[in-house]
Formats: C-alpha cells, sequence, structure tokens
C-alpha cells in the first residue's frame, strides 16, 4: 500500500521540531523582556540634564529601566569590532551561546548550590568571562576600544534620555524593574 502526498516522520525528527519550536519561543519571550527601541530612542525624551545630580539619576534610572537593549547594544559593538579577528569571532560566537543561555533565554532564575542568582550578577560574570577570553586571543586593542566606545554609548544615551515617562513597579523593585507608564 502506497501512501501518496503524506511526508513521512520520524520521532526523531519531531523532537528536532520540538526543540526548534521550544526554542524559537524562548528567545521571543527572552528578547520580550527589552524594551521597544522606539521608546528607547524616541527624540521627544531627550534633553541634557539640569545637573550632575540629575544625570547620575537619569544614568541609574536608565541602565536598569533599559539594560536588556543596552547589552545587546553593547554585544552588537564588540562583535563588529571583531570581524578583523576569526579566533576572536569563534570565541564571541560560543561565548554568544552562553549568554543565550545563561541570560536571554532562561525562563526562571539561575540557581547554583540550591542559591539564586541575581541577574545583575549573571551580567557580570558573563560580561566579565567574554572580556577576558577575548583579550586572550590577542585583539587586546580592538576589545578595549570597543569597550569605550561601548560605555560611552550607554552612559550618553542613559544621561540624556528624560525618566520622566518611566514608573516604579513596586513587585519588581527588587529586582530593579520599571515599567513604562502610559504618558507620551
Amino acid at each position: 500500500m502506497t501512501t501518496y502526498g503524506t511526508i513521512p516522520t520520524s520521532p526523531l525528527e519531531g523532537t528536532n521540531l520540538k526543540y526548534l519550536s521550544t526554542a524559537k519561543a524562548r528567545i521571543k519571550s527572552g528578547l520580550g523582556t527589552r524594551r521597544p527601541w522606539k521608546e528607547m530612542f524616541n527624540l521627544r525624551w531627550i534633553n541634557f540634564p539640569h545637573g550632575v545630580s540629575d544625570g547620575f539619576s537619569r544614568i541609574g534610572t536608565n541602565v536598569g529601566y533599559f539594560r536588556m537593549n543596552y547589552v545587546i547594544i553593547m554585544l552588537l559593538i564588540l562583535f563588529l569590532s571583531l570581524l578583523w579577528h576569526p579566533v576572536s569571532l569563534i570565541v564571541f560566537v560560543v561565548m554568544m551561546a552562553a549568554w543565550l543561555f545563561l541570560y536571554f533565554l532562561r525562563d526562571e532564575p539561575l540557581m547554583i548550590f540550591h542559591r539564586v542568582i541575581d541577574d545583575r550578577v549573571v551580567l557580570v560574570v558573563l560580561f566579565v568571562v567574554t572580556i577576558v577570553l577575548l583579550l586572550l586571543t590577542g585583539a587586546t586593542m580592538n576589545i578595549l576600544s570597543s569597550i569605550l566606545i561601548e560605555l560611552a554609548v550607554v552612559v550618553v544615551h542613559a544621561a540624556l534620555r528624560r525618566i520622566d515617562d518611566l514608573s516604579f513597579d513596586e513587585d519588581l523593585l527588587d529586582a530593579g524593574g520599571y515599567l513604562a507608564s502610559s504618558s507620551s
């Protein structure tokens, strides 16, 4: 008996498809914690701070609010600086896999030895490990210059972006979470 018009599938293929669809859903939900790019780069909310204390206040609030966006921008700048160093690029791709699984795509808090590890700790450790491993590949000047550029981009944006439209979320305050108010 022939079965024309049907596509045979094996259990292995079904498992692979299920794994890919689960990974796709996790990527969408993981990147869902980032803020909309339109909100981040809305020119109506850009102006100079009134003083040094206002600038530091803006930087602290904006870094907490746009943390995921800033990490994406920083990793993109680092990637672009490594395009002419293949070994460094390979190390970077391996570290990006670690970033995906340990920072961007986690559904639950990271637990090590029955202790919950804060997102900020994971962020700092991944950043330091990435930089140290990349420095060992010999692209020191590219990496150091990209770090300076990354820090300048983040600090300038965070200082210039007003925080009037951002409000604290009482439930996420301990985790550094903020919600955008509906006033624009």
